[in-house]
Order: C-alpha cells, then sequence, then structure tokens
C-alpha cells in the first residue's frame, strides 16, 4: 500500500505527508496532522478535546483510548441550545460546566512515545507555522460554523476569532488564531504534560470561571491501550472499537453485498445499522507510511462550550454536555462513553485498509458503508466515499441524492418516514481512507487526501 495521508483539511493532509517525506513513522505523521487539524479544523475539534486512535506496526494493532475523563468537581450550568442539522434540530448543552477532563495531548504524547522516531517538536512545527499564518475556512467548515455560531460567537473571545469583522467567516476566509501560536510553542517547550502538570494546565485551572476540573482531574489522567475489536467483513479481518461505537455488532449483521442488487444492498445495510441517532462534531485523520504502518485517529471537542482559554484561543471540550454519550452514570474519574472507531481491515497479504470517520453516532453509517463498498462491493476509495448516503434514526431514514429509489419506496411502503436531502451534507459523516487503490477524504467535510510521491 503506497504510504498516504486522509483527513479533514489541506492543511492537515499537507502536515502529515511533511513528516512522512522527512522518514516519519505513520504515527509521528498521526501526530503532526493531528496538531495542524487543532489549527485548521477548529470547528470540528481542538487540543482540549478527546479521542480514540488505532495503531498497525506491520503485525498487530493496538487501539489507544485518550478520550475526555469526568471532572471530580461540579461545573457552572449547562447552557441549553438547539442546532439544525437540516430539516432535524439537535438538542445540546454547552457552557463551561460542560468541560470534561482533555484527554487528546496525553493521547499524542503516548502515540509519539511509544511509535514515533521523530523529535517532538518537530511534529508540533507544522501546527505552529499555521496558527502563525492563519489558514484558510473550507466551504464545508463555513458551513458548519453557520449552523454552530451560536456556540462559536457565545463569548466575546470567540467572536474575534469566528466573526472578527461583526461578520461570521465565510468560505475562503482567513481563520486567524494568533493564541493558538502560543498554546503550540509551550507544548512544543513542554511537550504533551503542558496541558496537565505545565502552564497551558495552570491556564486550564486558573482562567475559566465555571469549569469542574481540579488540578487533580489533570495530574491523574493516563491514556488507555487495549487489544482491538474484531469483526469480519469480507474476508477480511476487521479491527475497531466496541462499546458505544456499535460497529463490531453492525458488521455481525450484515450480509455479503457483492452479488446484491442496489435495492437490496440498501436495505441489508440499514438493517445492520438500525439503532442510531445524532451527537458532537468530530475529525479523523488516517496515515499509512511506507514502511506498512498505519494509525487511525479519530477527535472531538464535542461542540465545544463555547469558552476559550484566555490568551491560547483554545477552545473547552463540552463532553460533558453529549448526551447522547451518557448510557451510564458520569461518575468522577472514569473515561467517558464514544462512538469512535477508527479501524484497520487485514487480509492474509497484510493491511488492506486504514479508515475512520467524523459524524458522531453517523459515523458508524459512513464508515461501515465505505469499508464495505470498497472490500465487499470492490469500489475504490473515491468512489465508495462520493457514494450517496443514509441514516437511520428511530423510524425515519434521511437519505442523500442517489440512493435507489427503489429501496427508498420500499421503506415508505413498509411505514418508514424517508427524509431525502437535496445534497451531499456534513450530516453523514467524514470518512477518511486509505487502501490499496488509493486514499481519499470526504467531500462531505471538504476532506483531502495525498500520497506520498
Amino acid at each position: 500500500m503506497q504510504a498516504a495521508v486522509a483527513a479533514g483539511h489541506p492543511a492537515t493532509v499537507a502536515a502529515g505527508i511533511e513528516i512522512l517525506e522527512e522518514g516519519g513513522s505513520a504515527a509521528d505523521a498521526a501526530v503532526a496532522a493531528c496538531l495542524a487539524s487543532c489549527v485548521a479544523e477548529t470547528v470540528m475539534t481542538g487540543l482540549l478535546g478527546g479521542g480514540h486512535a488505532i495503531h498497525w506496526d506491520g503485525r498487530e494493532a493496538v487501539n489507544l483510548d485518550c478520550f475526555v475523563t469526568v471532572p471530580s468537581g461540579v461545573g457552572a450550568p449547562p447552557i441549553e441550545l438547539g442546532v439544525p442539522f437540516g430539516e432535524e434540530v439537535v438538542h445540546y448543552a454547552v457552557g463551561p460546566g460542560t468541560c470534561g477532563v482533555p484527554g487528546l495531548p496525553a493521547g499524542l504524547g503516548v502515540l509519539w512515545e511509544r511509535f514515533g522516531r521523530m523529535p517532538w517538536a518537530r511534529l508540533v512545527a507544522p501546527a505552529l507555522a499555521l496558527a502563525r499564518s492563519g489558514v484558510v475556512l473550507p466551504p464545508a467548515h463555513a458551513s458548519c460554523l453557520a449552523m454552530l455560531e451560536p456556540v462559536f460567537t457565545l463569548s466575546g473571545a470567540g467572536r474575534a476569532i469566528y466573526a472578527p469583522t461583526g461578520q461570521l467567516l465565510a468560505a475562503g476566509d482567513i481563520l486567524a488564531q494568533p493564541g493558538l501560536a502560543a498554546a503550540l510553542e509551550l507544548l512544543a517547550d513542554e511537550g504533551s504534560g503542558s496541558v496537565y502538570r505545565g502552564s497551558l494546565g495552570d491556564v486550564l485551572l486558573d482562567g475559566v470561571d465555571g469549569i469542574a476540573l481540579a488540578r487533580v482531574d489533570l495530574e491523574s489522567y493516563e491514556p488507555i491501550w487495549s487489544a482491538p475489536a474484531e469483526a469480519e467483513l469480507a474476508g477480511c479481518r476487521f479491527l475497531t472499537r466496541g462499546g458505544l461505537s456499535g460497529v463490531p455488532e453492525s458488521l455481525a449483521r450484515l450480509p455479503r453485498l457483492a452479488e446484491l442488487s442496489a435495492t437490496e444492498r440498501v436495505l441489508a445495510l440499514l438493517g445492520a445499522l438500525e439503532g442510531t441517532g445524532p451527537d458532537g462534531h468530530t475529525t479523523n485523520v488516517t496515515v499509512v507510511d511506507a514502511d506498512g504502518q498505519a494509525c487511525v485517529l479519530t477527535t472531538s471537542l464535542g461542540l465545544g462550550t463555547g469558552d476559550f482559554l484566555p490568551g491560547y484561543d483554545l477552545h473547552l471540550n463540552s463532553m460533558l454536555g453529549e448526551v447522547d454519550l451518557h448510557h451510564v452514570p458520569l461518575v468522577p474519574g472514569a473515561r467517558m462513553e464514544s462512538m469512535m472507531a477508527p479501524s484497520l481491515a487485514v487480509d492474509p497479504d497484510g493491511l488492506a485498509l486504514a479508515i475512520g470517520s467524523a459524524g458522531g453516532t453517523r459515523l458508524r453509517t459512513a464508515l461501515i458503508g465505505v469499508a464495505a463498498s470498497i472490500l465487499d462491493v470492490g469500489l475504490g476509495p473515491a468512489e465508495a466515499v462520493q457514494r450517496p448516503r443514509f441514516h437511520p434514526v428511530g423510524a425515519l431514514v434521511h437519505a442523500e441524492p442517489g440512493v435507489d429509489e427503489d429501496a427508498l419506496t420500499r421503506l415508505e411502503s413498509a411505514g418508514r418516514a424517508v427524509r431525502r436531502w437535496p445534497a451531499q451534507h456534513h450530516y453523514f459523516g467524514g470518512v477518511s481512507v486509505a487502501g490499496r487503490r488509493g486514499a481519499t477524504g470526504d467531500p462531505r467535510r471538504s476532506g483531502h487526501a495525498a500520497t506520498l510521491a
């Protein structure tokens, strides 16, 4: 498989490719690309969020949990917001009291320590350069920003970043976040521990009123390594996450698709995917290096609280307000549940696919649909990602233009409601994938991909 990077923004991809070109490992490139995403994709993610990764060293895979934990205290009461996703209104809670203990910096640190080979400061450098220069806001990110304007302009700091002239930034505008340069300089000098026992942690604890975090919460945070969950897809070992992701269970219900008609394929996928609903914003980075190692990393802030670390332009995560993640009680010190599912597919010839998706619970729909289209149906990555998507929410099925109409008519005849969207939309997730026939980012989220020359 050719070395490649796929992600949610061209600048994120460029950061990863830069590191691969200098001989960095897949983990090095994933760390650099993720840090770049925390500058270029702040509508989707940020350094003070959490994530999940999967890493393949050429022989075996390991999962990394660097998601958010529940803090020991109680913060300010949440601010309730309704956010429209097309015609669907999703309810969120934001504000400083919804900030959980961030895990992403610690996760990037241990990923680099275990699998990296370049200096830490070198991996921070591409993101730092972006923070100093500013970065172009692509169309899909501008669309998300317009939808989330009440959150991103809740504070004066947010308005200064996302509506600096009084008007919300639009596609093609420069997203300037000068404070991120100062934050990344500290991260380069102090390492990922800056957020837990260093300068950034001090500001996080002392600089934002209403958060529930205490020093013990930061100092006790630990990423968790574990064996992947395993399922079967088209003769491949599909290595992923279990739990709230639901991916292994969905794959167990999924029949072979290659010999089915277009109508039967839609109905079979829908049957395997039932039981999902919306949650916050995410982004994904997928990297394969020249040695055949791979790293897939999915990260999120939730929606973000609307609060920013003074002087550093770092948006706080709002994971405690993501009600769809509250499937168990929020116990102080406990790791929160997540729907993220960075995944790998391995066959007798080795790594066949590295794939991850953004999109909350639509993530599972997008990831399984694209993976099955590549591994079972035989499509190339670009064609599989561009294929129209559908997503079930209870009795309602959302469908992009081009989904088989006979299948949708049969669903309506059976009493299901079908909402036909007028165009492809970021609601349906954002897949980043690298396979034997190339790599691609998802146009629904202005994604991008590049291969190593």
